[in-house]
């Protein structure tokens, strides 16, 4: 005969008095930890209770019921019931749904309450979202139900979107939460799957990498192209935006480049219409102009309008008020938002002022021409007022052969010699008595004489180095800055090669700082380079000192190019760089796929990974394939100042080499 299962009765449940119930010393919760108690109460004023409290009775000294109960398990809920009575919400005597204990022990009810609670699986909260807003219910009804902001439910109810396949997975554990995140980025079902399937065969399976993925192709919103055109526009367009609403995405990425590049194009060209009304013979119009698509190129001299009256008074105010500003936060460790807000805003609005706008003569402007691009910044870029050799014009020209034949017919003058006299050495030794006709002097004579004084010329500069650097400096600035280098008599070539459209040269740290710098000297130039002798012997020494150094640095040429073989010239580059102590890193560069990693082979992309962080990092991504592999390492080198071997300076990196050695050794 089968042995009777005892059957089980459950305590018994009644509504008792809120006025009746205390609470108990022997509820285990001590720390706090969920939701607050204030919004506890909201939830039960909006829902009522929804869990009962369990409840002991409290008994004398001889063991009799009291009338009251003592809440070993319910706290938070009583005293959210009591806040609300408190607040005159609910009435002292309000009933209150109790399950009524008398056996076991009151800490097991508690702890038996908290343990036994199975939390909420976070994809059945996405869903509950989910199932929230299709029955009507808004995002901003939503968080306000559930005490959360409007984008925390954002990005729930993304979460909730993701393909179903996926949200399989990631109930089954086989796909964590930061993935699942990851694959928000991109909205599109069949493309999540299809990364899915393709991180299955992968060894590692990163959220950066499976953002990576989804956002192949797409431009970033902090791309200088989609500044220029604004997302605005591009969206007015028909182009789409993807945004990541669990990670810094600088906007989101732009999902349509070809529209993207004709809106580019579109607005370029409209800008360069309106430029090309001034009269400008020419422009040149791209997003990215390559790095000195000026050399060669005569500049033109404008004039600068000055400020009005008014311009005059705005600007001492700005200056004013910037000045009281910094004098008032001087010494505060931190300065308030609206007061840094408005800091940027004068700074801004005073660097307007500085760039004052530039006119040409009418004449000038026929003949030149501008460049329209965009800058870093993503801002219209316009430079004027560039003369191309086959536009100078004949008078300027002929001007310039005139100068050279009066330079010429004086020097006849002052020397008795005509520069085409044949050379007559019987003409050589005669005196006025011996013919009546004083005959110019030979050629070759000429010659001799000016070798003697070339070579006495030679030695007094020599032995006067502030007047020969202010020659050198001379020549090279005719070469630099002017179009004719013709009116010097040193033989110095100051050459500035061009380096040919590699991306993003233009926005580097240096190419910036050249830029700004050859500005500033170009501004300090006079226009007839006649007159430069003059400019550059009343400079102070540190002045031409600094001007010198940035002519010498216009000349180096330290470009490996495989049809021009120069060993010992690149030989010098290192040498050069030595003595500066070029530090290619500290100088902005940095190793991503694009710079160097795509570019080069596997064992290279390892080397270099093995290099930076060592051989478990490189073996770590040793079975990627070449374009994961790139991603991968530019993210493992990201800070580490790696750079390849023809960037490296070779007593810099043996310094740096043993220190860190000293610094490990110490360690």
């Amino acid at each position: 005969m089968a042995k009777a299962i005892p059957k089980i009765a459950l305590s018994v449940s009644r509504d008792i008095p809120f006025n009746k119930l205390v609470l108990s010393q022997s509820n285990v919760r001590r720390i706090k930890a969920g939701v607050a108690i204030e919004e506890l109460a909201e939830d039960i004023a909006r829902r009522t209770l929804l869990q009962s409290l369990t409840v002991r009775p409290v008994c004398d000294a001889d063991g009799n019921e009291t009338g009251l109960y003592e809440v070993p398990a319910g706290g938070r809920r009583y005293r959210a019931l009591e806040l609300l009575i408190k607040k005159k919400r609910l009435p002292k005597t309000a009933p209150i749904p109790c399950v009524i204990r008398t056996g076991g022990i009151a800490e097991e009810d508690s702890l038996a309450e908290n343990v036994q609670r199975v939390p909420l699986h976070p994809l059945d909260q996405f869903r509950a979202f989910l199932a929230l807003r299709e029955k009507g219910q808004s995002e901003e009804e939503i968080a306000a139900a559930f005490f959360v902001s409007v984008a925390v439910v954002h990005q729930r109810l993304r979460l909730a979107a993701v393909a179903p396949k996926l949200l399989d997975a990631y109930a089954e554990d086989s796909m964590t939460l930061d993935q699942l995140i990851a694959f928000t980025v991109n909205p599109d079902h069949a493309r999540q799957e299809q990364v899915w399937e393709a991180l299955q065969r992968s060894y590692r399976s990163e959220p950066y990498q499976i953002r990576r993925m989804l956002t192949e192709g797409s431009v970033r919103v902090s791309d200088k192209r989609a500044l220029f055109v604004g997302t605005t526009a591009y969206e007015e367009a028909g182009g789409t935006i993807l945004r990541d609403l669990f990670e810094s995405d600088d906007g989101g990425w732009l999902q349509e480049p070809a529209l993207l590049e004709k809106l580019v194009a579109d607005k370029l060209k409209r800008e360069a219409d309106a430029i090309r009304t001034e009269g400008w013979k020419w422009i040149e119009v791209a997003p990215e102009l390559p790095y000195g698509h000026t050399y060669g190129l005569r500049r033109l001299r404008g004039k600068e309008v000055p400020m009005s009256d008014e311009e005059v008074a705005a600007r001492d105010a700005l200056q004013a008020e910037l000045d009281q500003l910094e004098a008032k936060y001087a010494e505060a460790d931190e300065i308030p938002e609206d007061v840094d807000q408005r800091l940027g805003e004068i700074e801004t609005a005073l660097a307007a002022f500085d760039e004052r706008p530039v006119v040409y003569e009418p004449d000038e402007i026929a003949r030149a021409g501008a460049f329209v691009s965009i800058d870093s910044a993503g801002v219209l870029h316009v430079e004027r007022g560039y003369v191309q050799p086959e536009d100078e014009s004949e008078a300027e020209g002929k001007e310039d052969d005139a100068d050279d034949d009066e330079t010429g017919s004086e020097r006849a003058t002052a020397t008795g010699a005509e520069t085409d006299t044949d050379d007559d050495p019987a003409i050589d030794g005669l005196d006025e008595d011996e013919t009546e006709d004083v005959r110019p002097l030979s050629d070759r004579l000429m010659t001799e004489l000016t070798t003697h004084r070339t070579l006495a010329l030679r030695d007094a500069v020599a032995n006067d180095p502030d007047v020969a650097l202010r020659t050198a400096l001379h020549a090279l600035c005719l070469k630099l800055f002017y179009r004719y280098g013709f009116d010097t008599c040193l033989e110095i070539e100051a050459k500035s090669i061009l380096f040919g459209n590699a991306s993003g040269l233009s926005d580097t740290a240096s190419a910036k700082a050249i830029d700004a710098r050859h500005k500033h000297w170009a501004g300090q130039m006079p226009k007839n380079s006649a007159d430069l002798w003059d400019v550059v012997a009343d400079l102070d020494s540190d002045s031409r000192q600094a001007l010198f150094a940035h002519c010498v640095g216009l000349t180096v040429n330290a470009v490996h190019q495989s049809y021009d073989r120069r060993p010992k010239a690149l030989q010098h580059a290192d040498r050069l760089a030595t003595a500066v102590r070029l530090d290619m890193a500290t100088a902005g560069w940095i190793s991503t796929a694009d710079s160097y990693l795509g570019r080069v082979t596997k064992a290279r992309i390892l080397d270099a990974v093995r290099e930076a962080k060592g051989d478990k990092a490189a073996d770590r991504i040793a079975h990627l394939k070449k374009a994961e592999m790139a991603k991968e390492a530019e993210r493992l080198l990201d800070g580490t100042g790696w750079l390849p071997e023809p960037l490296r300076t070779a007593d810099l990196e043996q310094t740096d080499g043993a220190e860190a050695s000293r610094v490990m050794a110490a360690e």
